[in-house]
C-alpha cells in the first residue's frame, strides 16, 4: 500500500540576500496595489485605464506637475527621513504628524513674535526653533517608554492628536489674525520668514534642507560610531546591551532627531507653502512618511526616490477628483494599499517556506 507524505510548512529567515529578486518582489507589490486601485475604480463604475492615465497626467504630464510633486514631496521628504531613524533602531515613530505640528507652532511663533529680524536671522531662528519643538515632542515617548515601558506605537500616535488640538487652539485663539475675516490662521509671516522661490519656479528652497539632511544622515549611519551603534541596537537588542552600548541615550537621540526632521518639515510648509499657519497645513505628510520610509528600506537616496513618487500619487489623485469625481480618500486609500503590500513583499524578502515532511 503506497504512503502519501504530508507536508508540514514552516517559515525560516533567509541567510542569503536576494539580489535583484528583491527589486521584482517590491515592483511587484506595488503593481498589486495598482491593480486594485484599478478594480476600486471598476467597481464605482469608471475605466480603470483612463483612472490610471488620468492619475499619471496629472501626476508628471506637464512641467507645472513636477513641481507641485516636488513641493510635496520635501515635507515628506523629511518626516520620512525622521521615521527612517527611528525604524532603525527599531523604535516605531508613528508620531511624525503631530511633530510635524510642532514643528510648524514652532517656526511660527519665533515668525510672529519677531517680525522686524532680517531673513538671514529669522530663516535660521525658526528653523532652531522647529527642530527644538518637534525634537522634544519626540522625545516625550522615548522617555515613556524607558521609564515606564510604554508602547512607544500607541504613545506617538495618541501624542498626534493632542499636537494638532494645541496647533487648533493657537489659530483659533490667541494665534488668530484679525485680518482674517474669522478664518483661523496667523497673520501672513514678514518677508524675512518666507522661504524663498528658486528662480522662476514655484519651487522653494526648502529642497536644498533636504539634500543637505539626506546628506548628513547617510555619513552618520556609515562613518560614525553613534550611526553604528544605532544600527547594531537596532538589530539585537539583548547584543546591544551586552556590548555595553548606551541603548537608552540611543533611543533618547533617535527619537529626537526623528521629532526634528519631522518639525523641519513644518518649518518649510509653513514658511514656503502657506506663509502662515491654519489647520489646512496638517495633510497627513506624517502618516505617509510611514509608507515612504518602509517603500525605501530606510535608505536616505531611496527616501527621495518615494518621497517623489507618493508625492505624485497624491497630485495624481487630486486630479482623478477633479477628473471622474472619485471620492478625496481615493489617495489616501492607494497608500495604504501600497504599504500593506510593501510589508507582504518585506516578509517574503526576508523570510522563506520550507517543507518538512511528516513522519
Amino acid at each position: 500500500m503506497n504512503h502519501i507524505k504530508m507536508f508540514d510548512l514552516t517559515i525560516r529567515k533567509r541567510q542569503e540576500t536576494l539580489g535583484w529578486t528583491t527589486v521584482l518582489i517590491y515592483s511587484g507589490a506595488v503593481v498589486l496595489s495598482l491593480l486594485f486601485s484599478a478594480a476600486m475604480l471598476l467597481f464605482q463604475g469608471n475605466s480603470p485605464v483612463e483612472g490610471l492615465s488620468l492619475l499619471l497626467e496629472g501626476a508628471f504630464g506637464s512641467t507645472y506637475a513636477i513641481e507641485d510633486c516636488l513641493i510635496k514631496a520635501i515635507p515628506i521628504y523629511l518626516c520620512s527621513l525622521g521615521v527612517a531613524i527611528a525604524f532603525r533602531l527599531q523604535i516605531w515613530n508613528i508620531g511624525a504628524e503631530g511633530q510635524f505640528a510642532l514643528g510648524a507652532i514652532g517656526a511660527t511663533w519665533v515668525a510672529i513674535s519677531f517680525p522686524g529680524l532680517p531673513s538671514w536671522v529669522m530663516i535660521p531662528s525658526m528653523m532652531v526653533s522647529a527642530f527644538i519643538f518637534g525634537g522634544l515632542w519626540g522625545v516625550i515617548p522615548a522617555i515613556l517608554k524607558l521609564k515606564m515601558k510604554s508602547n512607544e506605537i500607541i504613545v506617538t500616535l495618541m501624542l498626534n492628536y493632542i499636537a494638532i488640538l494645541v496647533l487648533d487652539y493657537l489659530v483659533y485663539g490667541p494665534w488668530k489674525s484679525p485680518d482674517s475675516f474669522g478664518f483661523p490662521m496667523t497673520q501672513e509671516f514678514s518677508a524675512g520668514a518666507i522661504i524663498g522661490k528658486i528662480g522662476e519656479t514655484n519651487l522653494n528652497w526648502g529642497i536644498l534642507l533636504c539634500l543637505l539632511s539626506g546628506l548628513v544622515i547617510y555619513v552618520f549611519f556609515r562613518y560614525t560610531l553613534m550611526g553604528y551603534e544605532l544600527k547594531a541596537s537596532g538589530e539585537n537588542v539583548r547584543a546591544a546591551r551586552y556590548a555595553r552600548f548606551p541603548y537608552e541615550r540611543l533611543v533618547i537621540i533617535s527619537m529626537l532627531l526623528s521629532g526634528a526632521f519631522a518639525g523641519w518639515a513644518g518649518f518649510v510648509e509653513a514658511s514656503a507653502t502657506l506663509n502662515r499657519l491654519q489647520p489646512t497645513i496638517m495633510v497627513g505628510y506624517g502618516y505617509t512618511a510611514i509608507v515612504v520610509a518602509w517603500l525605501a528600506r530606510l535608505n536616505p537616496l531611496y527616501i527621495g526616490i518615494s518621497s517623489f513618487l507618493l508625492a505624485g500619487l497624491r497630485v495624481g489623485a487630486e486630479n482623478l477628483q477633479l477628473e471622474l469625481q472619485v471620492p478625496a480618500a481615493f489617495g489616501e486609500i492607494m497608500e495604504g494599499m501600497i504599504l500593506l503590500t510593501i510589508l507582504a513583499g518585506t516578509f517574503f524578502v526576508n523570510y522563506r517556506f520550507s517543507r518538512r515532511p511528516r513522519p
